[in-house]
């Protein structure tokens, strides 16, 4: 007797190749808690979203996602067609996160403990959840990316990129400190022109961030009110800080009161337009997939997720 079917797409280099390692007792976990698990390897970038796509076309009850957030944001995508409308259907969304930042499941709180983790996925309990849609600026053209957490543009892309190239040995949280702080002390805040629905700003800023989830940079509570259901996205302009400011004001990313300093303003919308005067690296779910200009906007009531 077969258990509930489940098709793992699993991406064996997250977790500096941690994951590919520890497949095999994710798979038997699984498989003690009734699952009856379906296996697809990711073998190169984007190949997660192909996988994903095809077990969403075919009607498949669930998809889990084993991976970072980078692997998330693949199979997410994969929800979705080329264009970043949603394909619909029965399939919902499980995640193992074995990476190091794991921002998208604070908001949630699935555990990253990997039993707990499965235990989770088997309960199977759904909840309908919101995802982005990110169309970037590239040397093809406009690009479309789906992002399920958190999009932003300015010094979040460059540290997200500096990260992403960085040694997380001693975990997420301290790989992403040290990456804002070095890029932080080089970085030169420009104008930026945003509108988020029919709200006006040009500003000097140091980054724009719009939030469907709450955590981001390896739990930094970027978005402390952000509510993944609710249709809206929460803009977070955070405008002329100098250096003095960041050191000062650190502890604010993480205690979700960044919202106090004076420099920064919170906006809600559905759709957001940025615009720099110069070109910017765009960040999605700690991911870069073009530049600026970009538009961020909510796709409401998208995805099937599996929580606690």
């Amino acid at each position: 007797m077969t258990g509930r079917r489940a098709v793992f797409v699993v991406n064996p280099a997250s977790d500096g190749g941690g994951t590919g390692r520890k497949w095999p007792e994710i798979a038997a976990s699984a498989r003690r808690h009734g699952l009856d698990v379906v296996e697809h390897i990711s073998e190169s970038a984007g190949h997660a979203t192909e996988l994903t796509r095809a077990a969403v076309t075919a009607g498949e009850e669930l998809v889990v996602a084993v991976g970072g957030d980078g692997t998330v944001n693949e199979v997410v995508n994969g929800f979705c067609d080329a264009d970043g409308s949603p394909l619909g259907g029965p399939t919902a969304l499980g995640v193992i996160e074995r990476g190091t930042g794991c921002d998208f499941i604070r908001t949630f709180g699935i555990p990253k403990q990997l039993d707990r983790a499965v235990a989770t996925i088997a309960a199977g309990r759904r909840r309908r959840i919101d995802l982005g849609r990110a169309t970037c600026t590239t040397a093809a053209g406009p690009s479309v990316r789906m992002f399920a957490n958190i999009a932003s543009c300015g010094m979040t892309g460059a540290v997200a990129e500096r990260a992403n190239a960085t040694s997380k040995r001693l975990g997420g949280t301290p790989a992403f400190l040290w990456a804002t702080a070095v890029t932080f002390l080089g970085w030169r805040n420009v104008e930026f022109h945003v509108r988020a629905d029919d709200v006006e700003r040009t500003l000097v800023a140091n980054n724009v961030v719009c939030a469907n989830c709450r955590f981001f940079g390896g739990g930094m509570k970027i978005a402390p009110a952000a509510e993944v259901d609710d249709g809206m996205l929460d803009v977070v302009l955070i405008g002329d800080v100098s250096k003095v400011d960041f050191i000062l004001n650190l502890h604010r990313l993480y205690r979700g009161t960044l919202g106090r300093h004076p420099k920064v303003e919170e906006l809600r919308a559905r759709r957001i337009e940025i615009t720099p005067v110069t070109t910017l690296p765009a960040e999605i779910d700690g991911e870069q997939p073009g530049t600026t200009p970009v538009v961020y906007e909510v796709v409401p009531q998208a995805l099937d997720l599996i929580v606690p």
